[in-house]
């Protein structure tokens, strides 16, 4: 992970950093100077110190997002990929992200004044139903920015790097992930759901309450646990292991 120091700019999409070498790689450079973009639906309490920027974008949007630093980011390419970004519906794109132009525009300053700029790309892709598309955009803002690009899942680091095809697909309508939410995180203590008050409220539970967490697949039993660092309706919910899944699952929370 000490490649991370080598950068002056940084941008990640979908990690929250549970990685503790990772992160403390990333403190360590963001000490020395470097600038760090971070992007991601939740925002990491323990980031907010080092990083330089925090873009949120809407859970699901990771293909949305991926056309948006397409064009902010890609100044020179060929007359195709030119055309795709030409016949992008940015507003609407940028509306169903929840995340601004003008976010992004901020992002291109600290990257265009930086020497060495590095796109980190987290575990959240690893089962987007559009995984193909977005290795694709990737590929391409690769081939036409100065960005060297890391996946944290090796898997999907292995099929970039033997990415060929270029020819873009067109953006399917991006998903809406409505309700009460969760987030799965490697961790160790899986006696708790870690909630905003807001998520609180919304789920008619309070701290210290036992739940059910009733997903599609499954049904888990935490106890419910106010963070005062987390905002908005995403909880985070420490599993053992991640299922072969989007890591975001819409819930149904009853009390027991």
């Amino acid at each position: 992970m000490k490649i991370i120091e080598n950068y002056d700019y940084i941008l990640s999409i979908g990690t929250f950093f549970e990685d503790e070498e990772l992160k403390n790689s990333l403190q360590k450079a963001c000490k020395n100077g470097t600038n760090f973009t971070y992007m991601h639906p939740i925002d990491n309490f323990e980031l907010k110190k080092i990083y330089t920027q925090f873009i949120k974008y809407e859970v699901g949007s990771e293909e949305g997002i991926c056309v948006l630093i397409l064009d902010t980011f890609v100044k020179n390419c060929d007359k195709t990929t030119q055309n795709f970004i030409n016949n992008l519906d940015l507003g609407y794109i940028s509306a169903e992200s929840s995340a601004g132009e003008e976010e992004f525009e901020e992002a291109y300053e600290s990257y265009k004044n930086s020497n060495f700029k590095l796109l980190i790309i987290g575990n959240d892709i690893k089962n987007h139903e559009r995984v193909e598309n977005i290795i694709k955009l990737l590929a391409t803002i690769k081939k036409y920015t100065d960005f060297e690009v890391l996946f944290l899942d090796e898997d999907l680091q292995n099929k970039f790097n033997s990415f060929e095809n270029f020819e873009l697909e067109d953006i399917e309508d991006l998903k809406s992930f409505n309700g009460t939410l969760v987030y799965s995180l490697f961790g160790t203590d899986k006696s708790f759901l870690l909630a905003s008050q807001t998520f609180a409220n919304i789920a008619k539970a309070k701290d210290g309450e036992n739940i059910e967490i009733i997903s599609k697949n499954d049904k888990l039993k935490r106890v419910l646990k106010i963070d005062e660092t987390l905002t908005g309706t995403i909880a985070i919910l420490n599993v053992e292991n991640v299922a072969n899944e989007y890591r975001y699952k819409q819930v149904k929370i009853e009390k027991e």
